[in-house]
């Protein structure tokens, strides 16, 4: 494996005990990445089973590709190039019928922030590009920069980072755009350095780490394909399935619980009507109603897992057509 790809997956003895995975079952890692997490999940259901890997970069599919072979030689696996918000569009194409273990495991991973090229970087000089997919994607961080109005850089700051000082730090990019496009990530970084007061900049980690994150987002719709992702999973999972998904910041956490919250909903009929009209019935059962966390020994061991979020929810049974997954 390329050493770029050598990282340690989060809550991994946790994502095994809630997915369980059994000899001969399905599993779909729907954020391949190094192939952490889908190297023990394919050794558990291995020789029968089948185990499937999304990722929409290269490098991490070949990676992968080499661990896989090496590790679990025994292991069927089928590894697809997309975005997990086509999930519907990859498993029709795959053929495959129906899976059992869904894993969704939304960070970053590390080589691509690592990659100066791919400009997600605030230490590195890189064009600003931030795109997953650049074959797919044409919307660059360079472009949202510097087109998108002040009120719209101030929420998405605000909203897809948290941002403290959204409103100053888009005053500032206006302002020095108008003078010359801001094309490279260090550019941009001094720009919000000098939007935000001395004594915040001293405190919090790095200055550009919140407003690196809001870009990211913005510019590959994070969000909207993690909704269409997870109720893709539902449609797909066997009765029984089971979904798994560790996020890493609370707008992530919020859309995740909001579609298990959703899907788990039954009859929400006045309790005096003598029948339901609504027709609406739990398609999931919601494992976890507070997420799980990283125990004090793999925060230790491995300061990325420090933020991650655990939901799990499995699949109950076959709703009426369309019911709830739209």
């Amino acid at each position: 494996m390329t050493a770029e790809y050598r990282h340690v997956p989060v809550m991994l003895a946790e994502v095994l005990s809630e997915l369980d995975p059994q000899p001969g079952e399905v599993t779909c890692d729907c954020t391949l990445g190094g192939a952490g997490h889908t190297v023990e999940l394919a050794r558990r259901v291995a020789p029968d089973g089948l185990s499937i890997g999304i990722d929409q970069d290269d490098m991490a599919l070949a990676a992968a590709t080499e661990r896989l072979e090496r590790e679990v030689p025994e292991a069927e696996t089928l590894l697809l190039k997309g975005n997990f918000g086509d999930l519907d569009e990859l498993l029709v194409e795959a053929e495959v019928p129906g899976v059992d273990c869904f894993l969704f495991d939304l960070g970053v991973s590390s080589p691509q922030l690592d990659i100066p090229e791919r400009g997600f970087s605030y230490h590195e000089d890189a064009p600003l590009d931030m795109r997953m997919n650049s074959g797919n994607h044409t919307l660059t961080a360079a472009e949202v920069v510097n087109t998108y109005n002040e009120a719209d850089l101030t929420r998405i700051l605000r909203v897809y980072g948290d941002e403290r000082h959204a409103a100053r730090i888009a005053r500032r990019i206006v302002e020095r755009r108008a003078k010359a496009p801001i094309e490279t990530t260090l550019q941009l970084v001094d720009v919000i350095k000098a939007a935000i007061p001395a004594a915040a900049r001293r405190s919090g980690g790095h200055p550009a780490r919140r407003a690196f994150q809001a870009l990211r987002i913005e510019v590959n719709h994070e969000l909207d394909v993690l909704d269409r992702g997870l109720r893709a999973a539902v449609r797909w999972a066997n009765p029984g399935g089971r979904i798994c998904v560790i996020s890493y910041h609370s707008l992530e956490d919020r859309i995740v619980k909001h579609v298990f919250s959703e899907l788990s909903q039954g009859c929400t009929c006045p309790p005096d009507l003598p029948v339901c009209v609504c027709g609406h019935v739990p398609i999931v059962d919601v494992r976890t109603r507070k997420p799980l966390v990283a125990s004090d020994e793999e925060v230790a061991a491995n300061p990325r897992s420090r933020s991650a979020l655990m939901r799990v929810a499995v699949r109950i049974d076959a709703p009426a057509e369309g019911k709830g997954l739209s």
